[in-house]
């Protein structure tokens, strides 16, 4: 009987990577997720969200329910109590974590093996357009800069097509295209 090895790169298993997207092409519906939290006001800027029961892989996943809680605040310069970082540094932080793991995830696949991936990102907002003083002034950032170092014994080659990876990034797709949003009140 043949000994099984299991085989990292980045810290990804490439076999079972390798599984999981031959299942995906296999029964394509499984790819289908839903990501869930909830969040509540705590005063002035503050306040809490909890993730909740995801589903994936045509299942529930309820031991996420409560597992985690992140909080938002602003920083006195914006009127509260600089508890936790804001809702703009908590998208730059979601961009940077999705866009690195694209990286890796992409590069263990492709066997290109790294040593570390840094990145710091800088977004550039003009709060005419959220305080409503100017319509023309876009609410949201207006650009965003993402710096990325990549470590390791790689070519230049490599590092281009790892950093070519970035565009598998749902966060990335999400903040570089329009997504439909319906905000509504509920009972």
């Amino acid at each position: 009987m043949k000994e099984q090895t299991t085989k990292t790169v980045n810290g990804i298993d490439v076999g079972k990577l390798a599984e999981t997207i031959q299942a995906i092409k296999e029964t394509p519906s499984i790819a289908d997720f839903k990501f869930r939290i909830s969040n509540k006001w705590q005063g002035g800027g503050l306040n809490q969200t909890t993730v909740n029961a995801s589903y994936g892989a045509g299942q529930e996943f309820p031991d996420r329910e409560g597992k985690f809680t992140m909080q938002a605040d602003e920083p006195p310069i914006l009127l509260s109590g600089d508890q936790a970082a804001n809702p703009v540094e908590h998208l730059l932080h979601a961009l940077a974590a999705c866009v690195t793991t694209s990286m890796v995830y992409h590069a263990a696949a492709r066997k290109i093996p790294l040593e570390a991936v840094e990145s710091h990102l800088e977004g550039e907002l003009d709060l005419h357009g959220f305080l409503g003083l100017d319509p023309d002034v876009r609410k949201g950032f207006k650009n965003i800069t993402f710096n990325v170092r990549l470590t390791g014994d790689l070519s230049e080659e490599q590092k281009q097509e790892v950093m070519s990876c970035s565009q598998f990034s749902p966060v990335f797709d999400m903040v570089t295209n329009t997504v439909p949003v319906t905000v509504k009140l509920v009972n």
